[in-house]
């Protein structure tokens, strides 16, 4: 047994990325690609609640016709757009989970995390390629706040809601579900790292903001113009680091502790009151995999084109910019995905649950917020990590608060609506925080 177990840490998961061997979940028993098969298993999706958006589709065309022939409504045109991002994020998920079926058990769920944050990275990239100016806020150019909202908002949604649904659902059906300390540890602690690497740069900012001066002098040489320049640097190596602290979290994952992961999650399986339907479904071969990813990210890229053109107009409209960031941008890029994490939290796959939820919170803070800052210094936008305090307090304790939800082992339907409550707050609160342009504790400093 020893020995086995031996055998099975030292092989690597992602040693392919096409499987040599198919798991037994998710075999097709076809090949190739057939529309009426492609067409009914794409309509099923990953779960019953996620099954539900599939009635959007049809505002997708909608969509794209008002962009293209009416582009004078521009409100109608974002609110379109934002809801038809909603099923096409679903497909794209759902053909990552149906391609990690085939994988073993922890590949495999890395890589639906992965192609579930897909459709965060190419809003993020759109909106820093967009960005023109560096002061104001978005409606004068400056989308900068609104990534950073966006990057902690994506944090929070996972944490705060996904995860207060998840145990509230959960708890409703089974009084209490326990989950393995070794993916609610691992995750936890990761992201207490990730946020006080996210948080550094802004604490640099505020603690030498009252020394900088407008103009150097004989006796004062540490301008406002340094302190940005510096916090820029620290944000740009910051980045590079938590990336590497990704890659070692990818690499921890695929090979020094996939055996325990492994066992933990085919537990879960097994432990999935519906996982014989789930098994008896059809379900996608490889070729329609790989169509329904390319399709899926292409209509996605060009809806996020649509509602970053129109962000403009919408804060014009009086949507502030720190809610259209932290609220409403992470609520869309994710809708999919948290409705299938609930699912399993429904269905008694806690830690299949949790992992939905840490995991794409992990990547955000370790790899997709890093990498918009990356891309940024590579177009010469000077993209930063100089956070709003505001929201860089509502991080730390919202990961403080999860730590300790998750330190027991187990959830109840309690937790899960005190988080959900939490995040209600906090949106509230962002509704009504002022503009870049009005208010910053960030973005300028005063005379």
């Amino acid at each position: 047994m020893p020995s086995n177990h031996h055998i099975s840490e030292s092989t690597p998961l992602l040693h392919h990325i096409v499987p040599q061997h198919i798991h037994p979940d998710g075999e097709s028993g076809r090949t190739g690609f057939q529309a009426s098969h492609f067409a009914s298993v794409a309509w099923r999706s990953g779960s019953n609640a996620a099954k539900w958006t599939n009635f959007l589709w049809p505002v997708v065309p909608v969509a794209f016709i008002l962009h293209f022939a009416f582009p004078s409504n521009p409100l109608t045109i974002f609110a379109l757009s934002y809801i038809a991002m909603i099923p096409v994020a679903n497909l794209l998920g759902f053909a990552g989970q149906e391609y990690a079926r085939k994988m073993p058990k922890v590949s495999g769920i890395l890589i639906e995390t992965a192609f579930g944050s897909i459709v965060e990275i190419i809003l993020f990239i759109i909106l820093i390629a967009k960005h023109t100016a560096s002061e104001g806020s978005s409606e004068h150019g400056n989308l900068i706040p609104v990534i950073q909202a966006a990057i902690l908002g994506s944090i929070l949604t996972n944490l705060l809601l996904c995860l207060g649904l998840c145990f509230f659902v959960g708890g409703l059906r089974q009084a209490r579900q326990k989950f393995h300390a070794s993916i609610s540890e691992v995750g936890s602690g990761l992201l207490l790292v990730a946020g006080f690497g996210l948080l550094i740069p802004s604490a640099y900012y505020s603690a030498l903001k009252g020394s900088a001066v407008h103009k150097a002098t004989k006796h004062h040489e540490f301008t406002e113009k340094i302190l940005q320049h510096n916090v820029l640097k620290i944000s740009q190596v910051t980045s590079i680091l938590l990336m590497i602290a990704f890659a070692i979290f990818i690499f921890y994952n695929a090979r020094s502790q996939h055996s325990i992961f492994d066992e933990v999650l085919e537990a879960d399986e097994h432990a999935d009151l519906d996982h014989h339907e789930d098994v008896a479904k059809q379900k996608f071969t490889f070729t329609e995999c790989i169509v329904a990813i390319v399709l899926s990210l292409a209509i996605v890229t060009m809806l996020a084109v649509f509602l970053v053109v129109r962000i403009e107009d919408v804060v014009e409209a009086g949507i502030p910019d720190q809610f259209l960031g932290l609220i409403m941008l992470p609520l869309v890029e994710k809708a999919a995905e948290h409705l299938t994490a609930i699912d399993e939290a429904w269905d008694g796959q806690i830690n299949f649950a949790l992992f939905h939820c840490i995991g794409p919170s992990i990547q955000t803070a370790l790899f997709n917020a890093p990498l918009v800052v990356v891309v940024g210094w590579a177009l010469g936008k000077d993209m930063d990590l100089n956070f709003e305090i505001f929201m860089i307090v509502l991080l730390v304790l919202s990961i403080v608060v999860v730590g300790n939800f998750l330190r027991d082992g187990e959830s109840n339907y309690l937790e899960g609506s005190l988080l959900v409550i939490v995040y209600i707050i906090i949106a509230v609160a962002s509704w009504y925080y002022p503009n870049p342009d009005v208010a910053t504790s960030n973005g300028g400093l005063d005379g």
